[in-house]
Order: structure tokens, then sequence, then C-alpha cells
């Protein structure tokens, strides 16, 4: 039997560590919490995607009594944005959360549909999609959605 050990990279910065670009992008996701429609939860998640044309695309989650027909922030804004701009790589995503009041403390992690999504997003295009998961006491920065998911699994993965 063999043993991997998986290491992923990411940086936690505080809010004046973000370039501008970075800030830009964190404080439309968290302006799209409150088109969350998040009845059930009352967990509201905004997300922005900024595409390299510097159009931001915008999603939030949306619920529904039939649970999973509702859709994550990450996947509207993603899939919005293949939709209207596919030549579009999208070059960074910021992710807010907002319950009981108040943004999260800690950054809110993607679930794994959303992640598989993201990769596939990155693969689609060939290039890096920088993911900022916002939280009011620090902000995780990864390089590449990839980072999120370290055994990825895209088209190369069904062909024999």
């Amino acid at each position: 039997m063999k043993e991997y050990n998986l290491t992923t990279k990411m940086r936690s910065c505080q809010w004046d560590e973000l370039t501008e670009e970075q800030r830009e992008v964190v404080r439309i996701a968290k302006e799209q919490t409150e088109n969350s429609y998040s009845p059930y939860s009352h967990f509201r998640v905004g997300a922005a995607a900024k595409l390299a044309n510097g159009i931001v695309m915008r999603g939030a989650n949306q619920e529904n009594a039939a649970y999973p027909s509702g859709l994550c922030a990450e996947r509207t804004a993603l899939f919005a944005a293949g939709a209207q701009y596919p030549d579009q790589p999208v070059v960074r995503l910021a992710i807010a959360c907002y319950t009981d009041g108040h943004f999260t403390k800690e950054p809110g992690s993607p679930c794994g549909a959303c992640r598989q999504v993201m990769v596939e997003t990155e693969h689609r295009y060939g290039d890096k999609m920088e993911v900022l998961l916002y939280g009011e006491d620090e902000t995780f920065v990864f390089e590449s959605a990839a980072d999120l998911l370290p055994l990825i699994f895209v088209s190369e993965n069904l062909k024999g």
C-alpha cells in the first residue's frame, strides 16, 4: 500500500493586504448576498466572477422547497458567465457568506459540486482562476480553483 500526502497552497489575508482588484470582486460578492433567496437555510451566499474582459458576473444562492432544485452562488455566477460570455475566461472568483445578521467571521468554503464546476471552468479556458473566500476575520486566497480540489476530474479522465 502507498500513502500520499496532498497539500494545497492558500494565503490568509487581511482586508488591507488584498489588492484593489481583489477587494472589488469581494465587495461585489458581499453585495450579492442581498440577492440570495434562502428562506430555508437563512444562509446567504454571494459570488462575483471577474472575466478577462473586465466584466464582473454576479451570483447568489437560490433555494427551493425541493432542496435539490436550488443552486449555489458560485455556480449561478460561473454558469451565467459561460452562457453570456463563452469566449471569456474567469480570472477571479470571490465568495462571501452572510447569516445571523452579519458576514461570517471565517471564510465559507464552496461545496464539492461548486469546486468541480470551478475546476471545469479553469480547464475549459486553460487558465487559472484566482479564488477569494471572504470572512470578516480573514480572506483565503487561492491561486487556482484546483487548489480547492487537489484530485481534479476533467475531460481527460473520461478517456480510456
